[in-house]
């Protein structure tokens, strides 16, 4: 019988395929732990980058780019034993770092070397407090002194002693506070020519003052002259005292001459401005032989512009018993109102024009057909307001 033999020189033994493999599986595993050149992550100086703190912060893994050939295959971080908080003392190159919000760069920890793409762990005890990084950092600027935000003396020549900076005094300084300082006043209200129904004449109408805000000498003085002669005139004299704001007490005398006898007459009143701009005067009268009188006084000014003022004046004049020889009959004697129209060419100087009616009442209505007058008169004024 023929017998067939197998050929082994063609097929290798299976122990030479076995060892192949053995020598290959360490050649393959330094390839797939060691980093390539072109991809995974590699070391980057944290020299290089300006301005960054590298007291504290070594060399720190930093991320491949997308298109790398080839990604190493991932690894389970290696956790390190924790140390102890060692602070740092800052460089002089890492005070850049200290303008960066509330962190202070100087203070932290090297942070573990890490591979791939985690992250090195941070102890959140070596994070300092805030405040506290803020203070050692202005502490720690070279060259800056910090001194106390407040307290501590001036300098002796910081200021004058009355804070004047050197700058002379100037007139403004020398007015008296609290309106002590004397001041006065002439008003010729009304300086005025009329033209009435019974006949024409002159009137006047002035006051003044001179004194401080809370007491001053009042004088006060109005009359007519008709046909010739003077037909009616007074003059007053005040001690005029303040009361409250825009608002006076008068106290004084008042003589009466002209046609008939001269009457005297002790005086008091109280005079002011209303409100809404109204110039109000009340004043009592009190004389020899239980002789009363009363005189009650508004007056508004109105403006059309600043230079053109039409003045309403209303006065009614009262008397407690009758004196024939003046033509003055008890109860209200007479009733006044006028209407005048200026323009202030200066403010001391205002001419005007206007018209004033005058209504005798009870028996000075009397008197006035008894001597052959008006009873109602109506008067075209044309005057002058001057004022000093």
């Amino acid at each position: 019988m023929k017998m067939h033999r197998r050929n082994t020189s063609i097929v290798p033994p299976r122990s030479a395929l076995l060892a192949a493999l053995l020598l290959a599986s360490p050649l393959t595993g330094a390839a797939q732990s060691a980093p390539a050149s072109s991809s995974g992550t590699a070391p980057m100086g944290m020299g290089a980058m300006p301005g960054m703190d590298r007291a504290g912060m070594h060399d720190m893994a930093m991320p491949a780019g997308t298109g790398s050939a080839a990604n190493p295959a991932k690894k389970s971080p290696v956790r390190k034993a924790k140390k102890p908080n060692t602070p740092v003392a800052p460089t002089p190159s890492s005070t850049g770092m200290q303008g960066m919000g509330d962190m202070d760069h100087g203070s932290a920890p090297a942070a573990p070397v890490a591979s791939g793409h985690d992250m090195p762990l941070m102890d959140p005890q070596a994070v300092p407090d805030a405040n506290h990084g803020a203070a050692h950092d202005m502490d720690s600027a070279p060259g800056m002194t910090i001194g106390p935000m407040q307290g501590g003396h001036a300098p002796a020549d910081a200021r004058s002693g009355d804070y004047s900076d050197g700058i002379a005094a100037a007139p403004a300084h020398g007015l008296h506070m609290h309106g002590s300082a004397p001041v006065g006043m002439l008003l010729v209200d009304q300086l005025e020519a009329f033209d009435g129904r019974d006949a024409n004449g002159q009137s006047w109408e002035i006051q003044g003052w001179y004194g401080n805000d809370s007491d001053k000498l009042w004088l006060r003085s109005e009359g007519e002259r008709s046909r010739g002669k003077l037909e009616d005139a007074n003059v007053e004299a005040f001690w005029n005292h303040s009361m409250a704001t825009f608002w006076n007490t008068q106290l004084g005398v008042r003589h009466d001459f002209g046609e008939g006898p001269a009457r005297s007459w002790a005086a008091f009143g109280v005079q002011g401005l209303a409100p809404y701009w109204f110039e109000l005067e009340a004043t009592g009268y009190v004389g020899a032989g239980s002789r009363t009188a009363a005189r009650l006084r508004a007056e508004y000014e109105l403006l059309f512009t600043q230079r053109l003022i039409l003045q309403p004046e209303a006065e009614i004049n009262l008397y407690g018993k009758s004196d024939p020889q003046r033509h003055i009959g008890s109860g209200i004697s007479d009733v006044q109102f006028g209407l005048r129209l200026r323009y202030e060419i200066r403010r001391q100087f205002a001419p005007y024009v206007g018209v004033n009616w005058v209504r005798r009442v009870g028996t000075s209505a009397d008197y006035a057909r008894q001597y052959r007058q008006p009873v109602l008169d109506r008067q075209i004024v044309a005057g002058v307001r001057i004022w000093f």
